[in-house]
């Protein structure tokens, strides 16, 4: 690769902010959903969103030379397939997460290089104990974040339900399970599968909705509590979603040891989180992988692990590693009682 060619590339990764700014002001425009039905020309989409019908144009070419939208031979814009997921009711929609990078993360990560000085997260540099407090702080963080949590569970739940057969649950609890969108999901495929949503009491409201709108809230049900106090004891497999990265390893042992108490001897823990490899590359996955690390770094002070962490984490909570089932870009980390194991 030629020093020019290097340069340039080197140019566009330092401005790839640029690209999260122009999304986000499509979804707040509302683009995505008026191009929903067909391509419209400038000036109605200027006069839809009452924006400045030349500035607008010039929004337009740029999420044109994104893959967002195109400019059709007749000179109108047409929504293409990427775009079609900045639609708020499209069926795997990212509108809440463009809003949450855009408002949220993006002024988080201002501060990166002092994280990288102390060694502290956001909160903590706030006097705060974490990013959770922090963002109640706001109730419209709050909002904003648990719609961009339900869109990436929604990615990834068909992955996971390829990638692991839960036929053999009976009573399956989603520890940390927000609004009930994996549980849901793994009870629609799983006819006979009783679960519980484990979450703080501010969530029952909205799982307790979306569990009634999928059919499963004759099976499923909302425990309020705190799994850092205590997990009920009602399952004898526990799921939790992205839930330890969030964690440093003090408290993500806190966490998976009141796991271990709830579970019955020969109970399922399953872990759904991304795998750090011990030598990460320049592939897609290493990179997404390494900066959501950053964001946790950041954010809530955990961590995305490697496989041999993830193991020495569970042998300290009371757990042995049984099997990985990749899961796109994540996996399910399944482990079981270390007696058990070992029996």
């Amino acid at each position: 690769m030629s020093s020019q060619v290097s340069a340039l590339k080197l140019f566009d990764l330092i401005q790839s902010h640029r690209v999260t700014a122009v999304i986000h002001v499509a979804v707040k425009l509302g683009i995505a959903e008026l191009l929903r039905d067909g391509p419209q020309t400038l000036g109605e989409l200027a006069k839809s969103t009452s924006a400045d019908e030349q500035s607008l144009g010039r929004l337009l070419t740029a999420l044109a030379t994104i893959g967002i939208c195109e400019r059709t031979s007749e000179g109108s814009y047409a929504l293409t397939e990427v775009g079609a997921g900045l639609d708020g009711e499209a069926k795997q929609s990212f509108k809440s997460w463009a809003i949450f990078e855009a408002e949220m993360l993006s002024e988080r990560w201002s501060g990166l290089l002092e994280s990288v000085m102390t060694g502290k997260t956001a909160a903590e540099l706030q006097g705060l104990a974490n990013s959770f407090e922090l963002m109640g702080l706001t109730p419209e963080h709050v909002t904003i974040f648990n719609a961009a949590m339900t869109e990436l569970t929604r990615l990834v739940t068909p992955d996971i339900l390829r990638s692991y057969d839960f036929s053999g649950i009976s009573h399956l609890m989603d520890v940390g399970g927000g609004s009930g969108e994996l549980l849901g999901a793994i009870a629609q495929q799983n006819r006979k599968l009783r679960g519980t949503v484990f979450d703080l009491p501010r969530c029952a409201e909205a799982a307790g909705n979306h569990l009634r709108q999928i059919g499963v809230s004759d099976r499923v049900e909302f425990a309020a509590g705190d799994f850092f106090k205590s997990v009920p004891t009602v399952a004898d497999a526990i799921i939790l979603k992205s839930i330890i990265h969030d964690w440093n390893d003090a408290r993500s042992i806190s966490i998976l040891r009141n796991c271990r108490q709830s579970l019955p001897g020969g109970g399922k823990l399953l872990l759904v989180e991304r795998l750090m490899p011990e030598t990460p590359g320049t592939a897609d996955d290493d990179k997404a992988h390494a900066m959501s690390d950053l964001n946790m770094m950041r954010g809530p002070g955990g961590s995305e692990r490697t496989k041999r962490q993830y193991r020495e984490l569970l042998e300290q909570s009371g757990f042995a590693l049984a099997a990985i089932h990749p899961a796109g870009r994540f996996n399910v980390i399944e482990a079981r009682s270390a007696q058990a194991m070992q029996g």
